[in-house]
């Protein structure tokens, strides 16, 4: 029996990446296998490229070229495997993440993303995406406290506020795969509706 995607989108700084070990805890206590990965990343080819697409300039086709290297080692050696045996696989991102980065962000033709997206995934799709939304001036001022930010986090509100256009855009056009939450809320909210979503696969 094939296992559940499901992936984590959302800007920089929406907070995504907190609420994953509360999934993992929650699906692992339903007895269920749990694959928990990233993009970029995933696999050691795929960090490798993270490196290079999150710290080196480059032309924003070429990152978009290197997200889709790694996203087909990431399909081949993690993801598939894990749902042929009946895992949960949580990825902290996936192919919307190019959509609302790369496309919406930096201009790359959706034609262009769309063909590599069949080429690399075939009929591969999350089978829910849960889409951790902020303002704009909440994901700015999360990052101001963070880590030394990579290329991406050190981008200007207008970078993001393309970005969170693209990907609430995204959640309009597959409202039966996204699950918008409203990550503005306090931490115990936010993981209180997060638990109904995955209680409800």
């Amino acid at each position: 029996m094939l296992g559940k995607f499901i992936t984590l989108e959302g800007m920089d700084g929406a907070g995504k990446s907190t609420h994953i070990p509360h999934i993992i805890a929650i699906l692992q206590a339903q007895g269920h296998e749990v694959v928990s990965t990233r993009e970029p990343g995933g696999t050691p080819l795929g960090e490798r490229l993270r490196e290079l697409v999150l710290h080196e300039p480059m032309h924003a086709e070429t990152e978009t070229l290197l997200m889709f290297a790694a996203r087909r080692e990431h399909i081949d050696c993690v993801i598939n495997p894990a749902l042929a045996r009946g895992a949960y696989v949580l990825s902290d991102r996936f192919t919307d993440a190019t959509y609302a980065y790369q496309c919406g962000a930096k201009s790359v033709a959706a034609d262009k993303i769309e063909m590599l997206e069949k080429w690399v995934q075939a009929d591969l799709q999350p089978d829910v995406t849960l889409l951790f939304d902020v303002p704009v001036e909440v994901s700015v001022q999360r990052l101001l406290a963070a880590r030394s930010p990579d290329k991406f986090e050190r981008e200007n509100a207008e970078f993001f506020t393309r970005i969170r256009q693209a990907y609430l855009q995204r959640a309009l056009e597959n409202p039966a795969r996204f699950r918008v939450i409203d990550a503005n809320q306090p931490l115990d909210e936010v993981s209180k509706v997060v638990e109904k979503i995955i209680l409800s696969l």
